[in-house]
């Protein structure tokens, strides 16, 4: 079976866009993809949309919102994907999914989030979808109380991993200086990150300010092809693997720290790529809160459990550690514009793998892994990445 691959990217700034809409966001992206991909708009076969919404908008049906800006796709199948947090790969998989059914020879991902225009008590209400409401929908202070528990039990279980946090959020935020896209481009640093003050409250314990992704607009495009076309073009980023994971929606149903979901769909994606963790240059994780990183580490395989601050603190996951993970600074530093992030989070990896990631870029780029999930490691979404031109 020919492989899919990524071809062509686009990427709008993440944070308060000026943007008055999904519809709007998702035209300053699909364009630049195809532009980008070196191809006319008429050769994508089928369109895919991640777009979590569920409340940040009115256009709660987007799937053609693409032909708005693109008049040349009228007529062509255009699918709206949501799986929450997890959106944005959820697209991407089914596009790479709809080239190996043979459907065709390209097809565009896009995914989008206006986010900031929403009241913030109204913003966290709208994330606790991405939770099981029948149990958790009374947790204060929304989906950031639910990680907020998570953090506290795994504190309970394995000590005070505080100074954990601090060095994850400090070492997000410091790569996301470099990277032209983020929301936040600013490096905090250790002893702010690790405080708790005026400017970095707690918002749900031991969570404070510093653990928590962002609210953000923003949009960000693929273009993806067959190996075969892929190799005519010139750039092309293969899937070695692409695997997703379900796992129970509450809590109450599992381990809350163990995110065993996303551990099960690690080790499938090493499996089905014939490689090891060892292998990879760098991982793209799915940092919507520190302690989700740090149990991360856990989940790939990079400590064992219990023991992800080693990773943290020892300097495993800096830029120039064995394993360099969010070298774009992660949804802590970039933004987390929920449709926008799996996509987003493709594209970056490409841009590393093909040398195009400017000030971001490692020294060593070869083989990527991207993990995504939505809500609390319930929909797992794991890609290895690598390129071929």
């Amino acid at each position: 079976m020919s492989e899919a691959c990524i071809v062509g990217w686009s990427h709008s700034p993440f944070g308060k866009l000026e943007e008055p809409d999904a519809e709007a966001l998702i035209a300053r992206v699909a364009r630049a993809a195809i532009e980008d991909a070196g191809i006319a708009p008429a050769e994508i076969g089928a369109i895919f949309v991640g777009h979590f919404n569920n409340g940040f908008s009115k256009q709660d049906f987007p799937s053609s919102l693409v032909l708005q800006s693109l008049p040349e796709l009228r007529f062509t199948p255009s699918t709206r994907v949501e799986n929450a947090c997890a959106t944005g790969s959820a697209a991407v998989h089914g596009a790479r999914e709809w080239l190996a059914a043979g459907r065709g020879r390209f097809a565009l991902v896009v995914g989008a989030e206006k986010m900031t225009a929403t009241p913030g008590p109204q913003i966290g209400d709208i994330l606790l979808s991405a939770s099981y409401r029948r149990e958790e929908g009374d947790i204060p202070a929304g989906f950031a109380g639910v990680f907020g528990r998570i953090a506290d039990l795994y504190f309970q279980r394995h000590g005070d991993q505080s100074d954990a946090l601090a060095a994850i959020a400090a070492k997000n935020h410091r790569n996301g200086v470099a990277n032209p896209y983020a929301q936040m481009r600013k490096d905090l640093g250790f002893a702010f990150c690790r405080a708790e003050s005026e400017k970095n409250p707690f918002v749900a314990r031991p969570l404070k300010r510093t653990d928590c992704s962002l609210v953000s607009d923003g949009a960000a495009a693929l273009v993806l092809a067959d190996e075969d076309t892929a190799q005519t073009l010139g750039k092309a980023v293969r899937f070695r693997a692409a695997v997703q994971v379900n796992d129970f929606l509450p809590l109450s149903r599992r381990d809350p720290i163990a995110f065993e979901g996303a551990a099960e769909a690690w080790r499938r994606a090493l499996a089905a790529s014939s490689l090891a963790l060892t292998d990879l240059s760098f991982v793209e994780t799915h940092d919507c809160f520190t302690i989700a990183e740090l149990i991360e580490y856990e989940a790939m395989g990079l400590t064992p459990a219990g023991q992800g601050a080693r990773a943290a603190l020892e300097g495993w996951t800096q830029k120039d550690g064995r394993l360099p993970v969010n070298p774009s600074g992660g949804l802590k530093s970039k933004g987390h514009p929920i449709g926008a992030t799996g996509v987003s989070m493709h594209a970056l990896a490409a841009m590393q793998l093909t040398g195009q990631a400017g000030e971001m870029q490692l020294p060593r780029a070869d083989i990527a892994g991207v993990f995504n999930m939505g809500g609390a490691a319930v929909a797992n979404y794991v890609s290895v990445l690598e390129a071929i031109k």
